[in-house]
């Protein structure tokens, strides 16, 4: 308490972020959500009023305020609400099913949660089994369904607070709790500071050439860490954001043509549905004037279909992961297509330091496959709570980043492989183990194996093979409908082969790459 705004105002804090932009254009829309549309002066004063009553609930430096929210403006002013207290936020990915959420908000130490009402039923069954969240906040509720000691969130706008000044130290303090899913099965909780993604906004801005007052659209979770750079640089930008809650492709292009968007980004599945549209060339869609896709690798002929169609705009490729802020590589559409780089995911971003080593962090030569490995002011903490994870993640000040790659002779990284086995289907994070460890969970299950094939529509999807024990059967669909009740949706398989054994090295190590090999001649279409 007792900062001074100058030495504030010297700090990358995500608030001062947003009252700069106040105090350049307070009545310029900061952002949109169907009818509603919100000033940056009317942001920062309900976000102010957020964090006042967070403050009022004895919530500071330190605590950590977990939310449960789809795209919205509730989402907005609740992270900048945050970010102005100087508490740490948590947003919870709304497809996971209860007992993940369970963990995660227990893990992090939420002292708060918002959620909207349509999650009650998610966090009812639970309730008992986090003690350590002394309130929850709905959105959209009634007086009606206050079952679970829930506070309505229209009722923090009711009387008035006091926001005392932000308890904030630095700009190297703790500002989000992202959680990303192991390989062991256990969400781990990258720690982000209020730098690490102001840096990674800017780094945004330089690469992809942004202007002032930007119109962006934004489709993808805003729980994600990419959309929360977004939001940061949208007021770095003093722009405008216009949000939905989800991916529908002819609203994308109403609102491209009716708000004249100028900056939208979304996952190549994205893309591809977006073009599947009838009457694709009756929209006008000459506003735009930047295309940006990231979470999977993009194939030529769709970078080539959006320069087509949006023929007015530049496409940039983005690459990284949440423990980076998340973008560590950049690939320009003239890179991609006129200098032959299409397989490429770029050279490294600015202020992003890169190696491509041997397992004892020794360079390798140029075009041999060793891991990337990372450095700079948008790395990670390190894990909540997981010393272990933390020491084999960041080693000698470097990031290992588990994806194997090489470099050109021009500077551009190819992705090789990855270490951990991950599967990207419509710019979701699926980890093999995960899936596995719930199968073999099942009582009539014996092994099990999960690996990402290709899908025409989602980049990959999820197919399992499964071995039942002696005896026991099993339907695919009852694999799959086990799978739901044990994790998120989109994490659930959505092929299922049975085989009476998994194939095997000599030491007895599955062997995915031959399980690979049988999935080509099953493509999904």
């Amino acid at each position: 308490m007792g900062q001074s705004s100058d030495y504030l105002s010297k700090q990358l804090l995500i608030g001062e972020a947003l009252k700069y932009a106040v105090h350049n254009v307070p009545d310029r829309e900061a952002f949109i959500y169907e009818d509603q549309r919100l000033t940056y002066r009317e942001l920062l004063n309900r976000a102010n009023h957020i964090a006042g009553w967070l403050q009022g609930q004895s919530i500071g430096r330190d605590d950590k305020v977990g939310c449960l929210f789809r795209n919205g403006l509730p989402f907005i002013e609740l992270y900048f609400g945050v970010s102005v207290s100087g508490s740490i936020f948590v947003p919870v990915n709304f497809r996971l099913v209860s007992k993940e959420i369970e963990y995660i908000l227990n893990n992090s130490d939420v002292k708060i949660l918002f959620i909207e009402e349509e999650f009650i039923e998610v966090i009812r069954p639970i309730r008992e089994q986090l003690p350590q969240i002394r309130k929850i906040v709905i959105v959209g509720g009634t007086e009606n369904i206050l079952s679970l000691d829930l506070v309505l969130y229209d009722s923090i706008f009711e009387s008035a607070v006091e926001c005392a000044n932000i308890q904030v130290a630095s700009d190297d303090d703790t500002h989000v709790i992202i959680y990303t899913s192991g390989t062991t099965g256990k969400p781990k909780g990258a720690v982000l500071t209020h730098k690490n993604l102001y840096i990674n906004a800017l780094n945004k801005l330089y690469h992809t050439k942004s202007v002032k007052g930007t119109k962006h659209l934004t489709i993808p979770p805003l729980f994600h860490v990419a959309a929360l750079s977004l939001l940061v640089q949208n007021c770095l930008m003093e722009g405008t954001m216009v949000i939905q809650r989800d991916f529908q492709p002819i609203k994308v292009l109403e609102t491209i043509q009716n708000e004249k968007i100028t900056s939208m980004f979304l996952v190549p599945a994205m893309w591809n549905l977006l073009f599947q549209v009838p009457n694709l060339q009756d929209y006008n869609v000459n506003s735009m004037l930047n295309c940006s896709t990231g979470g999977a690798i993009c194939p030529v002929d769709l970078k080539k279909r959006i320069m087509s169609v949006f023929s007015n705009a530049k496409i940039h490729e983005a690459f990284g992961q949440t423990e980076m802020s998340p973008s560590t590589t950049y690939l320009s559409g003239e890179d991609s297509l006129i200098n032959n780089k299409t397989d490429s995911v770029g050279k490294p971003s600015i202020n992003v330091r890169v190696r491509i080593v041997d397992d004892n962090l020794n360079d390798v030569p140029i075009g041999e496959v060793g891991e990337i490995v990372y450095q700079g002011p948008t790395m990670m903490k390190k894990y909540y709570k997981n010393e272990k994870a933390t020491n084999e993640a960041i080693i000698d000040g470097w990031f290992r980043s588990g994806d194997l790659v090489k470099m050109d002779e021009d500077g551009y990284i190819y992705i090789v492989d990855r270490k951990k086995d991950m599967i990207i289907s419509g710019g979701e994070n699926i980890y093999p183990k995960e899936i596995e460890e719930v199968l073999y969970g099942h009582p009539d299950i014996l092994e099990a194996a999960v690996i990402g094939v290709p899908d025409s529509k989602w980049g990959e999807t999820v197919k399992a093979f499964v071995v039942l024990k002696p005896g026991k059967q099993l339907t695919e669909n009852q694999v799959k409908e086990f799978c739901q009740s044990n994790l998120a949706s989109y994490k659930k398989p959505r092929i299922v082969e049975f085989m009476d054994s998994l194939p095997r090295n000599a030491a007895g190590k599955i062997l995915k790459t031959v399980l690979r090999e049988s999935a080509q001649e099953n493509k999904v279409h």
